[in-house]
C-alpha cells in the first residue's frame, strides 16, 4: 500500500534564505530528532544538485542502526527539490520539498510517498509504529523550524 504524508508550514523567512537553509544537506541533521541518531556518512556539498547521492545512518527502532542512501533527483531553485531512497528501510521513498513565497515569508510543503517492505507485516508495522514515528519526526521538524524562523 502506498502511503502519503504531507505537511505544510508557513515561516517568517524570505525565499532565498529558506532555500539556502533547506538546500544545504548538512542542515538535515539539525531538523531531525536526536533520538534517531541521524548521521550523514558521505561527503556532501553546500547545495543539493540532481544526481547527488547522500549516505546516512539512522536508528529508527530498538537502537538498530540502518543505512539509508538517497539521491536528489530534481532541483528547481528556489521552488523545489526531490529526494528518493535508493537503499534503506523503505521499499519506496519519494520526498518532495516545495517552497513558495507568500506575504511575510514562505509556505513550505513536505510531500512524502512511501511503501514499506514485508507486505501484510509492513502494513501492520505502519499502523502500530511507522506512521506514528513519521508524525513525531515531522512534528520535531515543524517545532524546530517555528522556533528558528518563526511562523506566520
Amino acid at each position: 500500500m502506498l502511503y502519503r504524508l504531507e505537511r505544510t508550514q508557513r515561516l517568517r523567512v524570505d525565499l532565498c534564505t529558506a532555500w539556502a537553509f533547506f538546500s544545504d544537506p548538512r542542515n538535515l541533521s539539525t531538523i531531525t530528532p536526536p533520538w534517531l541518531d541521524f548521521r550523514i556518512r558521505s561527503p556532501v556539498p553546500e547545495r543539493v544538485h540532481p544526481g547527488l547521492i547522500i549516505v546516512y545512518s539512522v536508528r529508527p527502532l530498538f537502537g538498530v542502526t540502518v543505512r539509508w542512501v538517497t539521491e536528489i533527483t530534481h532541483v528547481v531553485e528556489p521552488d523545489l527539490f526531490v529526494d528518493e531512497q535508493r537503499f534503506g528501510p523503505y521499499r519506496f521513498w519519494h520526498h518532495q520539498h516545495l517552497f513558495r513565497a507568500v506575504p511575510g515569508g514562505i509556505e513550505m510543503t513536505d510531500r512524502v510517498h512511501y511503501l514499506l517492505p514485508f507486505g501484510l507485516l509492513g502494513r501492520l508495522a505502519h499502523r502500530l509504529v511507522v506512521a506514528r514515528q513519521l508524525q513525531r519526526i515531522f512534528d520535531f521538524r515543524r517545532d524546530w523550524l517555528a522556533q528558528h524562523f518563526g511562523e506566520l
